[in-house]
């Protein structure tokens, strides 16, 4: 049985239970993720638990950007441009079906943050910075060729645009597969297990007590060291500890609307000015365009994250204000998501200006946490966790370890030589479902959602029967993310292995009863948890699409 199933959770209890592992990981979102594969494939006794799926907090919330940190050049912060830039170059290269190169437009507005010179030379450092090649370079363009370029640019106040390269990416698909290819290196990976306490001996964290969500079972999962990367919850987590002392955590909102792309028909990427000096992206993504972000202080519940109607309106006047053709409106907003960033607080700065910077703390107990970075950064963040626990177990226990491998390590959905042959499997699977009546998107989807593993999922469809074609490729999809993506839940499915209910709600809508029911008969679901599931999965739609 694949060690990624639903079917395998009895089995990977059992793991958790009598093992004692070299690090074990709280958090289920990228870092978490980064940590688990960087430590497995060194040859470490690695075990990850998230209390609920995996990506399902700040990491499925982000602008899904593989991004250079164009923004930070201006707050002179080089070293971060640089390593931004090259983990951006890499995390391509181990899964160029999910992280894809997409060109990007900065407008050059009259009395906007970026002048032509400025922006120039900022491009140039860039480059040079983040190591760019080829087409991806920058070019200046004039007024002319950024209008031909982008119609929608407000041509009465441009000067020019800066042309560059950024890559695009679904950050809870980039998570999973992180985390999937952490379990081929033994990873004892599990969601929907939460943390309750910490157990110790001699003053020191050896483990945690933890629960199964879904029966309630409670045991211990004992480890030589555990990591805290739970995001937006670390500061809970060393409350616990008795270690939330010093540094602490501010958590700032970051809101997406998304829009179907003929109400906003961008051509490609564009980072614009908005009228209170920050920055917004709107960028275009099959058959929607989402545009974003907030970034505002919060205070409120971190489990449930909502999108107000002043985030709403204040993202919806920024695009309207940028594109004079566009009169964009509350009606026009097809879903939305909003999500936390877990930054370090800095006295007297504002939301915006705070670091992007990853700390580590240690407490006297020896519970690492980790807060702070950037989803581009992941890579970087785990090897540093993985460097200081490779460092302590040779100290104490004489234990050598690999140095990092995770540069070489293709992540499932992989191997692909480059975006050149994703392109060519691409043509291919349209090739093979074209007689079955699907388009190019429905291709497209597939292909940059799984990669290579589309084809175990069209193996799967022409063996099914269901007479529908849409209906017998979801079924296929579903049996593919329940064995090999230990998806639980409908939610899980729409929101994290999909991405549906962002970029394609009316899909969602149409099927969700359908996939609800498939679910129930995988799981022998009683009427009363089919209920609980399709409650859950009303929430999360009502959450995307009413701002209060």
């Amino acid at each position: 049985m694949n060690n990624f199933s639903f079917f395998n959770r009895e089995n990977s209890k059992q793991e958790l239970q009598s093992t004692e592992f070299d690090i074990l990981i709280i958090g289920g979102g990228i870092t978490g993720a980064g940590i688990a594969l960087d430590a497995a494939s060194r040859g470490m006794k690695v075990a990850l638990i998230e209390k609920n799926d995996f990506a399902s907090g700040t990491s499925s919330k982000s602008t899904k950007l593989i991004h250079g940190g164009l923004r930070y050049l201006k707050q002179f912060d080089f070293w971060l441009v640089k390593e931004v830039g090259t983990e951006r170059a890499i995390v391509h290269k181990l899964a160029p079906h999910l992280v894809i190169p997409e060109k990007m437009i900065l407008p050059l507005i009259e009395g906007g943050t970026y002048g032509s010179w400025l922006t120039s030379i900022g491009l140039k450092v860039y480059d040079v910075l983040a190591s760019v090649e080829g087409d991806d370079k920058r070019k200046m363009l004039d007024k002319e060729e950024a209008l031909e370029k982008e119609p929608l640019l407000p041509e009465g106040v441009l000067n020019g645009a800066g042309y560059y390269a950024e890559y695009r990416t679904d950050d809870a698909r980039l998570t999973i597969e992180v985390l999937k290819t952490a379990s081929q290196y033994d990873a004892q990976i599990i969601n929907y297990v939460e943390a309750n306490e910490f157990i110790y001996k001699n003053k020191r964290v050896v483990g945690a007590k933890v629960t199964d969500v879904f029966s309630k079972e409670t045991f211990n999962v004992n480890a030589k060291y555990v990591v805290n990367a739970a995001g937006p919850w670390v500061d809970e987590l060393r409350q616990i500890n008795n270690s939330k002392i010093g540094k602490r955590l501010h958590l700032t909102k970051g809101v997406h609307l998304v829009v179907a792309h003929e109400k906003l028909p961008v051509k490609q990427s564009v980072y614009f000015d908005i009228p209170d000096g920050r920055m917004m992206f709107a960028i275009p993504r099959g058959k929607v365009t989402y545009f974003g972000t907030t970034d505002t202080n919060y205070q409120e519940d971190k489990n449930n994250v909502e999108t107000s109607i002043v985030d709403a309106l204040y993202l919806i006047e920024a695009v309207n204000n940028m594109f004079p053709e566009i009169t964009l409106t509350l009606e026009d907003i097809e879903s939305s998501w909003a999500g936390l960033r877990p930054l370090i607080h800095e006295e007297g700065k504002s939301a915006s200006e705070l670091s992007r910077k990853d700390e580590i703390f240690v407490s006297d107990t020896k519970l690492i946490s980790i807060a702070g970075g950037k989803l581009t950064g992941y890579r970087k963040m785990a090897e540093r966790i993985v460097d200081l626990v490779a460092k302590k177990m040779t100290r104490r226990f004489e234990i050598e370890f690999d140095p990092i491998q995770t540069e070489e390590i293709v992540l499932s959905g992989g191997p692909f030589q480059n975006f050149k042959s994703v392109k060519i499997y691409n043509k291919q699977v349209n090739k093979r479902m074209k007689s079955e009546g699907f388009t190019k998107q429905d291709a497209a989807y597939l292909v940059y959602n799984y990669g290579k593993q589309t084809s175990t999922i069209l193996d799967k469809f022409d063996e099914l029967s269901e007479e529908n074609s849409e209906k017998r490729l979801l079924k296929a999809e579903i049996w593919f993310s329940i064995h090999h993506e230990m998806t639980c839940t409908p939610t899980d499915f729409f929101m994290r292995r999909t991405g549906r209910l962002f970029f394609d709600k009316p899909s969602v809508d149409r099927n969700k009863q359908f996939v609800i029911a498939e679910f129930a008969t995988y799981f022998n679901w009683e009427k009363e948890l089919v209920e609980i599931h399709n409650q859950e999965l009303e929430e999360k739609i009502q959450l995307a699409v009413q701002f209060k």
